[in-house]
């Protein structure tokens, strides 16, 4: 993966990652069963890529503006701390989260796939989008991640975060020891 140089200079300042998660974190799709439950789709490796970074001292938030147990369950497996659901102000939240956390905007990167992520992106230090973004939204942008989101987006993500702060190497020699 070849990245542009303004890219990494952002994402080597990066301690935390903020994410949406329909869109970004799942596929978009909501599903229902024939109870009425809610059943989202999760992948493993962007999972993986969440410990990562949680492992390594940056911070996982998740920003949504839908509410469902599943996400509390999920963020509790991967050892995400902040959760937001009913988020409705987005930008309101972010500037919270600055405020709480004592971080830089510049610190913090924010993936999100729609117009009412916008408002985060003005507020923040890196910005991604997944490909099916609308095109308002891939506009501004700083990064357009390869893969699909609910299929590696953001493990991507955290990829570059990783290997902007010069860790990824020391991860892939861990696990070559094992």
């Amino acid at each position: 993966m070849i990245l542009a140089e303004e890219i990494l200079e952002k994402a080597k300042k990066i301690k935390a990652l903020l994410t949406d998660v329909d869109g970004v974190l799942t596929d978009g799709r909501i599903i229902y069963d024939s109870e009425g439950r809610e059943l989202k789709f999760f992948h493993v490796r962007d999972g993986h890529g969440i410990k990562m970074l949680v492992s390594h001292g940056i911070e996982v938030g998740i920003i949504t503006g839908r509410n469902s147990t599943i996400v509390e369950k999920r963020a509790k497996e991967l050892g995400i701390r902040y959760v937001i659901q009913n988020a409705h102000d987005k930008g309101k939240i972010v500037d919270d989260f600055l405020r709480e956390t004592k971080l830089e905007s510049k610190e913090v990167c924010y993936i999100g796939d729609d117009i009412v992520d916008l408002p985060v992106f003005v507020k923040v230090g890196l910005t991604v989008t997944v490909p099916d973004a609308p095109m308002e939204v891939q506009k501004y942008a700083d990064y357009i991640t390869l893969n699909y989101p609910g299929r590696g987006a953001v493990r991507e993500v955290c990829e570059i975060i990783l290997r902007a702060k010069g860790i990824w190497d020391n991860i892939i020699k861990s696990y070559l020891k094992k």
